[in-house]
């Protein structure tokens, strides 16, 4: 199982991006895909996650901000971040699990300044 962030970026405070996470090796419509991100000397955290139903949660710091959504015939999840913040900055990770294995994907670095 292979997972590939991309989409990160510098963008100034109110700006918008959109992260891709493409799942490869899975059984990708079984499994739950969630993002996380890591901000220097924090401690990883989960930002939002969609079952394979389609259902979502995210953080409360994310809530009415992000989106997630899945498209299964391209194996991808993604992540629409609007409204960005300074405290949004930090490497983004997309992370899945299947036969009880977790498996992460390289990070892609958000950076929010202006």
């Amino acid at each position: 199982v292979q997972l590939q962030a991309s989409g990160g970026g510098l963008v100034q405070p109110g700006g918008s991006l959109r992260l891709s996470c493409a799942v490869t090796g899975s059984i990708f419509s079984r499994n739950a895909v969630g993002w996380y991100r890591q901000a220097p000397g924090e401690q990883r955290e989960l930002v939002a996650a969609i079952t394979t139903g389609g259902s979502t949660n995210y953080a409360d710091s994310v809530k009415g901000r992000f989106t997630i959504s899945r498209d299964n015939a391209r194996t991808t999840v993604y992540l629409q971040m609007n409204s960005l913040k300074p405290e949004d900055t930090a490497a983004y990770y997309c992370h899945t699990r299947q036969y009880g294995m977790h498996y992460w994907g390289k990070g892609t670095q958000v950076t929010v300044s202006s």
